[in-house]
């Protein structure tokens, strides 16, 4: 069982707030920037599907990977009702095996940091270029270390919803990495069943990054502020990295 398998059953109810479609219009507007205006995208670590078939609505062939099985049925359910015909794939993000190359990669809301030692991030990297066109594009946004030890730090947040009670506890463990636990209380006639999930999220430095996606045959054209394509204040909390495959 994927580490997210719990969360799967809420995650839609938590994350209404995401704003999908605003996300999606902001990764055509990077995508047509740099070259791909149609082709293969693949949508590594998709979750639930939200934001594959909001970008297959601009017409990509949409390929959705993720590591949670759970998530990738609600992902299905998704796309059956939208009439999209997307291809789910079951698969951790360092072990990412395609059955041929894309022209593109988004991987959104942080899920790079949720590779907490930095040979998975690199062997994900690693992959995406072995599967990337020469001249594809690599997009993905990172939490900073910022965000990390100001906003998520040893704090606690609280969501509820008609269908489930959430409770979202952070703790810090050293200076890069928070360990979250997520505890859900669902209501049962006049009990409430608990469940809960567990995982690490770490930061990363952006100069390591880059320096990781040039060792693996991508330039990187932007580091930009979330929504935006201007360079990142001190304060920023997500940070959006644009890349190319080299070669010919």
């Amino acid at each position: 069982m994927s580490a997210y398998d719990v969360f799967a059953a809420y995650y839609d109810a938590l994350t209404n707030d995401v704003q999908y479609a605003e996300r999606a219009a902001y990764l055509r507007e990077l995508l047509v920037r740099f070259g791909m205006r149609e082709g293969t995208l693949l949508d590594l670590a998709c979750g639930t599907g939200s934001m594959t078939l909001e970008m297959a609505g601009y017409g990509y062939e949409m390929i959705g990977v993720d590591a949670s099985a759970e998530m990738l049925c609600a992902a299905q359910q998704k796309a059956a009702e939208a009439g999209r015909d997307v291809l789910f794939l079951c698969q951790p993000m360092q072990r990412l095996d395609l059955y041929g190359t894309v022209r593109g990669t988004i991987c959104t809301l942080d899920s790079l940091n949720h590779l907490a030692q930095p040979e998975d991030v690199r062997e994900t990297i690693r992959r995406v270029s072995l599967f990337t066109e020469p001249g594809g594009v690599f997009l993905f946004d990172v939490n900073t270390l910022y965000k990390h030890q100001q906003i998520l730090a040893d704090n606690t947040f609280v969501r509820e919803t008609e269908d489930v009670f959430c409770v979202w506890q952070n703790e810090q463990l050293g200076n890069d990495t928070v360990r979250i636990t997520l505890d859900f209380f669902e209501r049962d006639d006049d009990v409430y069943i608990r469940s809960r999930e567990q995982f690490c999220e770490r930061a990363y430095d952006p100069a390591w990054l880059q320096s990781t996606l040039e060792e693996n045959g991508f330039s990187v054209e932007g580091i930009f502020q979330e929504g935006t394509t201007e360079r990142p204040a001190g304060d920023a909390q997500r940070l959006v990295f644009a890349a190319i495959k080299q070669g010919e």
